[in-house]
């Protein structure tokens, strides 16, 4: 349904409404700062509503993170997955989604293929978000931004550098580049670049994107490094794709060539020795557990934009 607040992607919430998301997390985390985990929030805004959250893939941040948000928020939460559910046995999504759509108030799902999700808002008469897909991770980036937030990395002109695969998560990095206008130096091997659609939706938006083999070159001057796991869920463990990877590695060297004050992002799992060294990992410069907790924060900011809760700025 056209009317309905699905967050497949962050370009169908928009620029305001997401920094809308980024001011109402920040104030909804500060209120509750000394709050055990599980009081709700005192205004209770989703008091009585049901989040129904599908996993295909397996999580530890994202399926935390949506429970503690919703109930926080007032409300609760069932999980589904594929061993437990109709979905394991051959029930259409568009099926699963109508049925859902009857019995809850919101539908999240991570899944692999993005057409699934797609599939999913098509039918459902409910908000739909995406938990990841294989295409991109929008409630990850919003975590990534109030995180910037939060140690005084102003948005417009950030010079980000991202290093090693070009997954999923990257798209929405770039889909978050053009929406509020920041830079990204993108070091990958050859072969490994993001979607083209995905930087051209950046640079339409007015950020600046360079594709580099030079890791060393994305990294000097750069406000924040990031980086994601080599070897994504679902994917084999390729000895090439390692060796291919190895020069990309975020490690003492190329943290010395960013700015001093530069942070270190990963949205976890982390694969330490690989994509990212233990000397940065451990290293005052990484911010990743405040990045991993910023999910409860940011996931409750889009609850309540899909609910139609939280109007843009």
């Amino acid at each position: 349904m056209a009317d309905l607040n699905h967050f497949l992607d962050l370009s169908d919430a928009g620029g305001d409404a997401i920094a809308a998301m980024i001011a109402d997390a920040l104030d909804r985390k500060a209120a509750r700062k000394v709050w055990p985990k599980g009081k709700v929030d005192a205004d209770k805004p989703l008091d009585g509503r049901v989040l129904a959250m599908i996993f295909e893939k397996s999580s530890t941040r994202t399926r935390v993170s949506f429970d503690i948000a919703i109930r926080q928020l007032g409300g609760s939460s069932l999980i589904l997955d594929t061993a437990t559910s109709q979905l394991g046995r051959g029930e259409t999504i568009a099926d699963t989604a109508r049925v859902l759509s009857r019995m809850c108030d919101a539908i999240m799902i991570r899944t692999d293929d993005h057409a699934k999700i797609e599939e999913m808002a098509k039918f459902a008469t409910v908000p739909v978000i995406n938990g990841l897909t294989d295409r991109s991770h929008p409630c990850q980036i919003v975590a990534d931004l109030l995180t910037l937030a939060e140690h005084g990395k102003p948005l417009p002109g950030l010079e980000l550098a991202w290093f090693g695969d070009g997954n999923n998560v990257l798209h929405s990095v770039l889909e978050a580049a053009g929406l509020f206008k920041f830079n990204l130096r993108i070091a990958t091997p050859a072969g490994y670049e993001p979607e083209d659609e995905f930087v051209q939706m950046a640079r339409a938006g007015g950020a600046v994107v360079e594709l580099t083999q030079d890791a060393q070159a994305a990294a000097s001057g750069a406000d924040v490094l990031v980086t994601d796991t080599w070897i994504s869920m679902g994917q084999d463990d390729a000895a090439e794709k390692r060796a291919a990877m190895m020069p990309y590695q975020v490690n003492a060297d190329l943290m010395r060539a960013a700015k001093n004050d530069a942070i270190f992002l990963h949205c976890l799992p982390a694969h330490v020795g690989d994509e990212v060294s233990e000397d940065v990992f451990e290293s005052a410069a990484s911010v990743v557990f405040d990045e991993a907790e910023n999910r409860i924060h940011a996931q409750k900011s889009v609850l309540l934009w899909a609910f139609g809760q939280l109007a843009a700025g």
